[in-house]
């Protein structure tokens, strides 16, 4: 598959699923991978400042997701379960896109997500 940019940003395929970078009010940028069904599974845990250090950044979250150290853990409100993936030195990567009611739930979602990224990766710049 093909990575290509189109109105909205950078948009790749993994399996169906697309990789979009947005720019927020105050100009920074953050990627969301959107499911075939039109659900966000996860966002970036940051902003980054420019369109090509964001999608670096997923590029760089598919080629070592497998060395990241991940949890599942309380949303602030204590209300759900989130779950998150850290980079090497313990920074948060990527969070879940929406909270859990349940604990297992959100650790099988945390695993649908980690077998999303070891699919070939697919690279692209809008």
């Amino acid at each position: 598959m093909v990575g290509r940019a189109d109105e909205g940003g950078w948009t790749a395929a993994l399996s169906g699923t697309r990789c979009r970078i947005d720019v927020d009010g105050a100009g920074r940028y953050g990627w969301r991978l959107i499911a075939p069904n039109g659900r966000v599974v996860a966002v970036s845990a940051t902003t980054f400042g420019d369109h090509g250090s964001c999608a670096a950044a997923f590029a760089s979250l598919c080629a070592g997701h497998a060395a990241m150290t991940g949890g599942v853990q309380h949303t602030p409100d204590g209300n759900g379960w989130v779950w998150l993936l850290r980079d090497a030195d313990g920074r948060a990567a990527a969070v879940s896109g929406r909270a859990y009611e349940r604990h297992s739930t959100c650790r099988a979602a945390q695993q649908r997500f980690r077998l999303l990224l070891a699919e070939p990766a697919v690279t692209g710049h809008g």
